[in-house]
């Protein structure tokens, strides 16, 4: 197959830890890959893109992976509020603008979700993010949607090379063990091979949003238990709750992320499962485990 026959794939925050994993993936479909973001990408070529400033040049590309984004648990306040927006909502409204008739798979987050109960949560549970992320998130789906994008909510992203999850699970061990918030719950987590297998595929799914989660949920002492190697013993929650607090107090002066949130504590202490039949139904198949992750980083 000759170059101009391949499939051109642009994919935004391909510096990034996801955005990476989803290039390469591409890359190796036999996909010619289009990096953008503000750093080079792991393969093919790269544009700079500021998504807080500047459209993206999509010349020449055929299909658009969007994974770029501000993440993380800032402090509450305009700044970071204004800072999330700035990317997740105009970033979005710039990128659909220049991809045009191109399809678009809009990479989103599970923390869309307002609080659930404990059934698993479907496509169409009303959103509301406990933060700037999830709701400037959620704010930029609604202009992808509207757009005809497919839009995937992937939960706790983790995998080979994770800046996030396990590096916060891993700070909290002392003495031995790790203290969470009791009791133990069920939580949906999502390999990040898993996610870009969903990516390459979405393209040809109908329009709207899936969930993308690995195919079970866990037990979240079990998980914390083997990720950091030590066990997990319970603290009252209502204890943790006024640390997180008091840390979040201290962040908003020091303009810092919180090294413990309120945020963080519900998703610690709520037991949120994915339910990702609609993906299923499109015969995308998660086929990447936590055990699989833990054996490859041995």
């Amino acid at each position: 197959m000759s170059g101009r026959d391949r499939l051109r794939v642009a994919v935004t925050g391909a510096s990034g830890f996801c955005g990476g994993v989803v290039a390469r993936a591409a890359a190796a479909a036999g996909a010619e890959v289009v990096c953008l973001g503000r750093r080079p990408g792991p393969v093919g070529e790269s544009r700079y893109w500021d998504a807080a400033r500047t459209p993206p040049d999509l010349t020449g590309t055929d299909l658009v992976l969007h994974l770029a984004a501000a993440v993380g648990d800032p402090p509450p306040g305009r700044g970071s509020e204004a800072a999330f927006r700035a990317v997740n909502v105009d970033g979005t409204a710039r990128l659909l603008e220049a991809a045009g008739e191109r399809p678009v798979v809009w990479v989103s987050s599970a923390s869309v979700y307002a609080p659930a109960g404990p059934e698993p949560i479907r496509e169409d549970h009303p959103l509301g993010g406990l933060t700037a992320y999830g709701r400037t998130k959620a704010a930029g789906e609604r202009l992808a949607l509207n757009a005809g994008a497919v839009v995937l909510r992937p939960r706790a992203v983790y995998g080979p090379g994770d800046p996030h999850l396990l590096p916060r699970l891993r700070r909290a061990v002392r003495g031995g063990r790790v203290l969470l918030p009791g009791p133990d719950v069920p939580l949906s987590l999502t390999a990040v091979e898993n996610l870009a297998d969903a990516c390459l595929a979405a393209h040809s799914w109908p329009a709207g949003a899936y969930n993308i989660a690995d195919a079970c949920a866990y037990r979240r002492d079990e998980v914390v238990a083997a990720a950091c190697g030590v066990p997990v013993r319970h603290v009252p929650i209502t204890l943790t709750r006024a640390a997180a607090t008091f840390a979040t107090g201290i962040a908003r002066l020091t303009r810092r992320e919180a090294s413990l949130s309120r945020y963080a504590v519900e998703q610690l202490t709520s037991g949120v499962v994915l339910d990702i039949s609609r993906a299923r139904a499109q015969r995308w198949t998660p086929r990447r485990t936590f055990a699989d992750f833990l054996t490859s980083a041995l």
